[in-house]
């Protein structure tokens, strides 16, 4: 045990009695895995730096060099559903609810809001990130939404985010778990500017510099111009989406779940990348393909704190069945990466079952039905 706080705050002061808020994520043995007990900090926390007038942003930083944050904690979360099985689970609604709406603040948040979204970038630290005003990603960014292959689905906003994507490509990486390098997720809108990490330093000085007014649309603009400035001149890998972006169409067309998931079953590719996608989808979770692909569809058009509602149901539907708990057994407690789904195939997975996922469980948390 250890008494080492998992999440860090602290200030970057500048002039006239300003300052910046920093939020650090900081467990970095695990990835900076976002837990309950780290959301429990940070969002009283941000509430309190978005009221105080002295207080002109916020940066949401982590630490260790490998990841902002890898996913969510699922260790606690599968205890629970092993012992609650099919009813209610207090845990997972507690957890569930306190992360969209910490996410759904990260996105509605007042002042300019700074994510370095450094390493691993993965499910519930893409829901950190994607929200924020102002998004870096460095020459190591990895991004993913890997859901698929636990069980779950692309959550933390994301049936909000991924169709908002240039074509299908949403689709493409729910069903896929494919992995976006830096200039993948400028492409993709889950980023806005590459700084080269060892220039973060750099940037935190210009945050102490810079002539902040208190004013939130100046605020943002200074903080834009103190990133493209800290990114100038950085290489930027070739965009992988960017590559296959007519493939992706090609292998997502159409309103049918099945000829897509025939297509991504069947695909032959001489590219690695595009390759492992199809390898992805075909070891994952058939309920959780399904799933994706309604969220998809229902989600459509529908604004973020109602996605994030819809979510709330569909997690925890999850965790009511058999696909969740089985895809963290093992990933993570029995290791031997063998999921037995059930239904074992996508024809198995029948309407019903879905509905079940997306019905609600008690009702709806306060804190979800006032966003």
């Amino acid at each position: 045990m250890t008494d080492t706080p998992v999440v860090l705050f602290d200030h970057v002061q500048a002039a006239n009695g300003l300052r910046f808020g920093v939020a650090t994520l900081n467990t970095p043995a695990a990835l900076n895995a976002l837990s309950a007990d780290m959301v429990r900090l940070l969002t009283p926390q941000l509430r309190a730096w978005a009221a105080d007038p002295t207080v002109v942003g916020v940066v949401l930083d982590a630490a260790g060099h490998k990841a902002f944050c890898a996913g969510g904690d699922l260790r606690q979360l599968y205890l629970s559903m092993r012992e609650h099985g099919g009813a209610r689970n207090p845990v997972a609604e507690a957890f569930f609810s306190e992360e969209y709406e910490l996410d759904h603040l990260i996105h509605t948040f007042p002042k300019p809001f700074l994510v370095w979204g450094h390493g691993i970038v993965m499910g519930g630290g893409v829901g950190l990130m994607v929200g924020a005003s102002h998004r870096v990603v460095t020459e190591a960014t990895r991004l993913a939404m890997p859901e698929i292959g636990i069980g779950l689905f692309p959550d933390v906003g994301g049936s909000w985010f991924l169709p908002r994507m240039p074509g299908r490509t949403g689709l493409f990486l729910a069903l896929t778990a494919a992995p976006l390098n830096a200039a993948d997720a400028l492409h993709c809108g889950m980023a806005d500017v590459l700084v080269p990490h060892d220039r973060k330093a750099a940037v935190w000085s210009a945050l102490a510099s810079a002539p902040w007014t208190g004013e939130a649309p100046a605020d943002r603009a200074t903080l834009t111009a103190v990133l493209r400035a800290a990114g100038e001149g950085a290489l930027r890998p070739p965009s992988l989406v960017m590559r296959h972006a007519a493939a992706i169409d090609t292998l997502m067309a159409g309103d049918d779940l099945g000829p897509i998931a025939e297509r991504l079953r069947s695909l032959q590719s001489d590219d690695p990348w595009l390759q492992a996608a199809g390898t992805s989808f075909a070891k994952g979770s058939p309920t959780s393909a399904a799933l994706s692909f309604a969220l998809w569809q229902r989600a459509n058009g529908l604004p973020l704190a109602d996605v994030l509602r819809l979510e709330y149901r569909a997690a925890l539907g999850c965790c009511a069945h058999a696909d969740f708990p089985e895809g963290i057994r093992a990933l993570l407690i029995d290791k031997d990466r063998q999921p037995r789904w059930d239904p074992p195939t996508l024809a198995d997975v029948w309407p019903a079952l879905i509905d079940d996922h997306l019905r609600l469980r008690g009702e709806m948390p306060p804190r979800l039905a006032a966003l």
